[in-house]
């Protein structure tokens, strides 16, 4: 578990500086899997049809309902992996 956690902080540090800016699909999943890690199962009401933003980060999120913080750690590290 400590390995674990220490891989997904080093990940966090090395997505601020990928060589190149992912598309919008790879950042909605790399913003999914950090809150699903983070925070576990969403919460709260999904965003209204105005925060087009808000409401594609709340449906990403959504999408990894059920995982395990552990499971999301490990599939955004491997996700940060893919993306050096």
């Amino acid at each position: 578990m400590a390995k674990l956690k220490t891989q997904f902080d080093k990940a966090v540090t090395e997505s601020k500086s990928l060589p190149e800016k992912p598309d919008n699909n790879t950042l909605l999943k790399i913003y999914a899997l950090y809150k699903q890690a983070t925070s576990g199962d969403v919460e709260g009401k999904r965003p209204g049809f105005t925060d087009m933003v808000g409401r594609a980060k709340y449906d990403a999120w959504a999408g990894v309902t059920g995982q395990s913080k552990d499971e999301a750690m490990q599939a955004y590290v491997d996700l940060i992996e893919s993306l050096k």
